[in-house]
């Protein structure tokens, strides 16, 4: 039985995480600014905002972990990688493991990327990206430096139960109601995706293997599918046909459309540059089959419709039907 502790844990890839380490019977202590988790007295608690670096050390003094489990990144004000290298330090006396959740946000635009492809620059303008990248670097360092064992996973857009962004369930409320789905352009760019568990059961295999110290993972399915494939594969989860309106990409920019805050006019952040990568590596030194995507959004859309969702708001989707009329 391993002591684990996971910085994250409430919500999307922490609460994946942390349901797997406890079915195998892991001690768990969860680090987070929230006060409560879902697991009740199955898991410690220390509350403390990890963006906070004097916070956190203070926090984990005298604390002792096998492995770590490093899952949050603050959108708000993003996480630097002294926030994260803080962390790791604050946790190395007797760990074995420190596993940080990066993102393929490291690679630029275009691949498909290997996981020893050059990651974006400090200065990259997705600061997203940038921080991942500078974090991973920063890690890696410590890893060679002071014998930090350090394995990265970076995965594609991640889906599933819990999903916290308007992804899969920006489409299906539009599915569901029998609305039609708006398409940016042709609707041919390219979009990669991992189930969450698939990143929890990574993150585990890589916390066991000494062959993941200092390496890397991506996490993506491939190949890669287009956004029109994306649509037909949730519309075939959730037994509807779906009905698209293709619409410029700048029409519904101009319209006020968003990536990241609504009105999506695309789910969050589901129309940017392609980033292809290889999972090939996983399957290879981790052993690990990703979930084929069919058969986890089948899995997710069930989670779905056990939830109760205010109703859905598509008055900024008709404007934009009124507007090309």
């Amino acid at each position: 039985m391993a002591r684990t502790l996971v910085i994250g844990g409430t919500l999307f890839i922490g609460r994946a995480l942390v349901e797997q380490l406890l079915a195998r019977g892991d001690d768990v202590v969860i680090m987070h600014r929230g006060a409560g988790t879902p697991y009740g007295t199955r898991v410690g608690e220390i509350r403390c905002d990890r963006n906070d670096a004097a916070a956190v050390r203070a926090a984990l003094d005298g604390s002792r972990f096998d492995v770590v489990y490093d899952n949050v990144f603050d959108w708000a004000r993003g996480t630097t990688p002294e926030q994260v290298c803080a962390a790791a330090l604050a946790t190395a006396a007797g760990l074995h493991r420190y596993v940080f959740t990066s993102s393929v946000a490291v690679y630029p635009s275009g691949g498909p990327h290997g996981e020893d492809d050059a990651l974006v620059p400090a200065d990259f303008p997705n600061a997203y990206g940038a921080l991942k990248a500078e974090s991973e670097r920063a890690l890696f360092a410590l890893s060679r430096t002071q014998g930090l064992g350090v394995s990265t996973l970076r995965p594609a857009f991640i889906y599933g139960p819990h999903n916290a962004f308007e992804r899969e369930s920006f489409f299906w409320d539009r599915l569901i109601a029998g609305r039609p789905v708006l398409v940016p352009g042709d609707g041919m760019a390219t979009m990669q995706f991992v189930h969450a568990a698939d990143v929890a059961r990574a993150a585990i295999r890589a916390s066991e293997m000494d062959a993941a110290v200092g390496r890397a993972y991506n996490l993506a399915n491939f190949p890669p599918i287009t956004q029109l494939d994306f649509i037909e594969l949730l519309a075939r989860a959730a037994g509807r046909r779906a009905t698209l309106v293709h619409v410029p990409r700048e029409r519904l920019l101009q319209l006020g459309g968003g990536l990241m805050q609504p009105p999506y006019y695309f789910g969050a952040y589901l129309d940017v540059p392609p980033i292809t990568a290889s999972a090939d590596r996983v399957r290879a030194e981790l052993g690990l089959e990703l979930t084929p995507l069919d058969a986890g959004l089948r899995e997710t859309f069930a989670w779905y419709q056990q939830q109760v969702r205010p109703a859905a708001d598509f008055t900024w989707d008709d404007r934009v039907l009124a507007s090309i009329g």
